[in-house]
């Protein structure tokens, strides 16, 4: 009888219940929070359900999902070795060996993105560059606040909304803040039609909202084959470190443009995109322990990517200001807004608020150029600080 109740002790003290730490309730409720919003505000559903339900599941005490420190076996008793859990294995091999999720989504992204606006109209190329000042705001902005530089470019990124870009540059240098940045940057993303229009207005007059752009020129099949090829190497050539990236992204887009695999661009849009999405839930998920998660220093991370973020959209518009002082055919400075890398959300807030100041202002396809220049140059910028820093 006592070996009967020296068991049973043993079981009932290796239960969740006795073992929780007031971190992860506060998880619990983040998750669901997240999971509300995919389904009853349809804010980014295909990330914020399962990253909401993963960050939920992480924070059950003693569930056999992931182990205390990620990529590290635990000693258990008698010394034998614990195995690391289910999404440990998602996290530990779709990032942080080969950087596996990140790069097919850019596949996926490729696949779907329509480069025809920036080469029909190359000087927007300049406004998505204007728009990757909040990358370098939040940079020094968080090595103010005592991060080391490594962690601090990988918080950078988030500045311009942009998730993949984000979780490969914090895969490299900043493993640890994983799940801080990489929601940081869906957050915002998701928040791209909350955050830009106020900033637009603030910056802009009605008249220049309302400017009506001419139609840019027809793109041709040729120029839309060459070009993922000839930015893949001159990117890559220039940034090393940036070729997963940016050689996954422009294949996609090859496979688009080529019009001889659609098989392959469609698998790439469709199928292969919702199994790598998953996948990202899940292993974004799996960083969002709680004990490590609400840190103060962790949790300012997403003041300095509103900040950054709020930088970039102002940025673009007065950089496209600044232009059209030296143009013959002005442009609607809202475009500038869409330099950000969050496609193809921030050109469909600049349309819209093109729209609300002039029902005869069609922006989005303007819009796009910068849009997916944005795109370029984070990928440039992630390069560039891994090559320094790792």
């Amino acid at each position: 009888m006592p070996d009967f109740f020296t068991r049973l002790d043993s079981v009932v003290s290796q239960t969740g219940f006795l073992n929780l730490v007031w971190e992860q309730p506060v998880m619990w409720v983040v998750g669901v929070v997240f999971i509300y919003l995919g389904i009853k505000k349809n804010v980014e559903p295909l990330l914020l359900v399962p990253i909401g339900f993963t960050a939920v599941l992480v924070n059950l005490p003693l569930a056999p999902l992931v182990t205390d420190e990620l990529g590290q076996v635990v000693d258990t008793i008698a010394g034998q070795r614990s195995d690391p859990g289910l999404l440990w294995y998602f996290y530990h091999y779709g990032f942080e060996k080969g950087e596996i999720v990140p790069s097919l989504i850019f596949l996926g992204l490729g696949a779907m993105t329509d480069f025809g606006p920036l080469l029909s109209n190359p000087k927007t190329l300049l406004l998505g560059a204007a728009a990757q000042l909040g990358v370098y705001v939040a940079m020094f902005g968080a090595l103010l606040m005592g991060f080391t530089p490594r962690e601090a470019a990988s918080i950078g990124i988030i500045g311009v909304a942009d998730g993949p870009t984000t979780i490969y540059t914090t895969v490299q240098l900043a493993p640890h803040l994983l799940g801080a940045t990489a929601l940081a940057a869906y957050s915002y993303m998701a928040l791209v039609p909350i955050v830009q229009p106020p900033v637009i207005r603030a910056l802009t007059t009605e008249k220049e909202r309302g400017r009506v752009m001419k139609q840019t020129r027809k793109v041709t099949k040729a120029e839309r084959s060459v070009f993922p090829v000839a930015v893949a190497m001159a990117v890559i050539l220039l940034v090393p470190p940036a070729a997963p990236l940016i050689g996954l992204l422009m294949l996609g887009n090859l496979f688009r443009e080529s019009g001889v695999v659609e098989r392959l661009s469609d698998a790439a849009q469709n199928s292969l995109m919702n199994i790598v999405t998953i996948f990202l839930g899940l292993g974004v998920g799996a960083t969002m322990d709680g004990t490590k998660f609400l840190q103060p220093r962790v949790l300012g991370i997403y003041l300095l990517g509103l900040v950054a973020f709020v930088v970039s959209t102002g940025g673009g518009v007065l950089f496209a200001k600044l232009f059209n002082i030296f143009l013959k055919e002005k442009i609607n400075p809202v475009i500038g807004a869409a330099g950000v890398s969050a496609v193809p959300m921030a050109a469909r807030v600049a349309h819209v608020v093109g729209q609300q100041a002039n029902r005869r202002s069609y922006l989005l396809m303007h819009a796009m150029g910068p849009n997916v220049a944005g795109v370029i140059g984070t990928i440039i910028a992630a390069g560039l600080f891994i090559a320094m820093l790792k």
